[in-house]
Formats: C-alpha cells, structure tokens, sequence
C-alpha cells in the first residue's frame, strides 16, 4: 500500500461504505497497533466511519429540529 493521499481517501471511503452497512467502528479490516501501513489504514479508515456517522447524526439532529418547528 502507497501511503499517501489517494490511498487516505479511499481508506475513509472504505470507512464511509463499512458505516453505511451498519458495520460498528471495531469492524476495522486494518490493525491500529500493526506496522505503518496498518496504522495508516486504521487511522483513515476510523477516520471515515467517524465522518460518516458525525453526518450522520448531524442529519437526524436537523431533522429533528425542522420537525420541530
């Protein structure tokens, strides 16, 4: 794996997808206390489901207030 900014994409995409099929955090394909490369996917991939399940919350939250009103 090349360590640089189109992998971190794809690995927060990755973490998006794992998100969106109800996968929980712990899911993680990659070892947060492997070797670099491990930990530079567990780190983008965290960093995507974490992303995904902030807008996530952020959408029902605004949903709850436009209900609201």
């Amino acid at each position: 794996m090349q360590l640089n900014r189109q992998t971190a994409l794809t690995l927060q995409q990755e973490g998006k997808a794992a998100f969106a099929k109800g996968d929980p955090h712990d899911s993680s394909p990659y070892d947060r206390l492997g070797n670099a490369e491990q930990q530079f996917g567990y780190q983008y991939w965290s960093r995507g489901w974490v992303n995904a399940r902030s807008e996530a919350e952020g959408a029902q939250e605004q949903a709850e207030v436009s209900a609201g009103r």
